[in-house]
C-alpha cells in the first residue's frame, strides 16, 4: 500500500484522504493536523514478514488520539513497535507521557488509550506490528513497558533498529522465501530488547525469559554484530570473540555450526564483502589492492588474491577494473 506524497490528489483534499485510508483500517483514531489544506505524507506499508507486519509512515504535523471510545468500537488487540527515524513525536500512552525522538523505540497496544503529536516538523518511522502471543511476557509486564521512550542507540535496541532500517532499505533484496526467517530474527530481537527492558539491566536473568533457541539466535546475532564491528582488528579471532561474549569456545563453535559454517569462515566471508565493497568504491579507485586487503585482515597479498577469488571467481584486479568501469 503506497500514497506517494498523495501529489495526485488537489492539496485541499489530501488530509481527507489520509484520515479515509486510516479509517479503513481496524484501529479507528481520531486525526487532525496543521497541514490539512497542504498535507504531504507517504505510507508504505503491510509488509509481512513471516509473523509479524512492518510499515513505514513520513507525515508532517499530525495528531493521532485513540480514544476509550474508538477501542470499544474496533479492538484487534495488537502491539506495535515505533521505531522513529527523524523527528520527535510527544505521546501519552498507558502511565507514561514522553518525547520520542531519532532512534528511540516505544511500544504502544491497541487496547489502551492514545495519544500522540508531532508539531515541530516532518517525523519518519517504522511500525512493528504483533500478535500478544509472540511476546512471552505477562500483559501486567508489559503494561510496565507501555508509552516507554526504549532506546534503538546502543545494545539490543541499536541491533534491532539496524536490522528494520535495513529490511526498508534492502526489501528488493529479499525473496518471499526470506519472509519467514526474517519474522523470526525481528520477534527474537525485539523480545530480547523488552526482557532487557523489563528487568533493567539484568541481561543474563532477561533472556532467560525467552526460549532455548530464541536465546542461541538472539546470542548469534550479537557475536555477528560485534564481529561485523571488529573487522579490522589484527586480534580478532575465535578465542577473543567467545571471551568478549563471557561463552567457552566450544559454544561459539557449536552456535556456527547451526548455520552450517565455521567462526572463521564466517569471519573470512564478511572480510572478503567488505573488500569487494571497497574495490568497487570509485572513491577509492587509487588505494592499492594490498592496501585494501590488509585494512581488512589479509596480511598477505597472495593469499588475498586466491580467497577473493574462489569467493567471486575472479582476480581482485579484475573485479575492480569492471565495476569501477561500470561506474562511469
Amino acid at each position: 500500500m503506497t500514497v506517494p506524497r498523495i501529489d495526485d490528489i488537489p492539496p485541499a483534499e489530501r488530509f481527507a484522504a489520509w484520515r479515509a485510508l486510516c479509517e479503513l483500517t481496524s484501529i479507528p483514531m481520531e486525526l487532525r493536523s496543521d497541514h490539512e489544506h497542504d498535507f504531504r505524507a507517504n505510507v508504505r506499508g503491510g509488509v509481512d514478514i513471516g509473523e509479524v507486519m512492518l510499515t513505514y509512515t513520513s507525515v508532517p504535523s499530525l495528531r493521532n488520539e485513540r480514544t476509550a471510545a474508538h477501542i470499544r468500537r474496533s479492538d484487534p488487540e495488537l502491539y506495535h513497535l515505533r521505531l522513529t527515524l527523524r523527528g520527535e513525536t510527544d505521546v501519552c500512552h498507558g502511565d507514561a507521557e514522553t518525547t520520542v525522538g531519532a532512534r528511540q523505540f516505544m511500544l504502544t497496544s491497541t487496547s489502551a488509550p492514545y495519544l500522540a503529536v508531532c508539531e515541530r516538523g516532518r517525523v519518519d518511522g517504522m511500525t512493528v506490528t504483533l500478535r500478544p502471543s509472540l511476546l512471552p511476557f505477562p500483559p501486567a509486564e508489559l503494561q510496565r513497558l507501555l508509552g516507554q521512550r526504549l532506546s534503538g542507540r546502543s545494545g539490543i535496541g541499536a541491533m534491532l533498529a539496524d536490522f528494520l532500517t535495513r529490511l526498508a532499505t534492502e526489501s528488493d533484496a529479499y525473496g518471499p522465501a526470506d519472509a519467514s526467517r526474517l519474522g523470526t530474527v525481528a520477534v527474537d530481537l525485539l523480545n530480547a530488547l523488552l526482557a532487557h527492558e523489563l528487568d533493567t539491566g539484568a541481561e543474563a536473568r532477561a533472556e532467560n525469559r525467552l526460549t532455548p533457541e530464541s536465546r542461541r539466535r538472539t546470542l548469534r546475532l550479537r557475536v555477528q554484530e560485534f564481529v561485523r564491528q571488529n573487522l579490522d582488528r589484527p586480534g580478532l579471532t575465535p578465542a577473543s570473540i567467545a571471551a568478549a561474549h563471557h561463552i567457552s569456545l566450544r559454544y561459539l563453535y557449536r552456535l556456527f555450526e547451526e548455520q552450517g559454517h565455521t567462526v572463521s569462515a564466517w569471519i573470512r566471508a564478511q572480510r572478503l564483502e567488505r573488500c569487494r565493497r571497497d574495490l568497487a568504491d570509485p572513491a577509492l579507485g587509487d588505494t592499492p589492492i594490498h592496501v585494501i586487503a590488509a585494512r581488512w585482515g589479509f596480511s598477505h597479498a597472495a593469499d588475498f588474491s586466491r580467497a577473493f577469488r574462489g569467493a567471486y571467481g575472479v582476480p581482485p584486479r579484475d573485479f575492480r577494473h569492471r565495476a569501477l568501469a561500470a561506474n562511469r
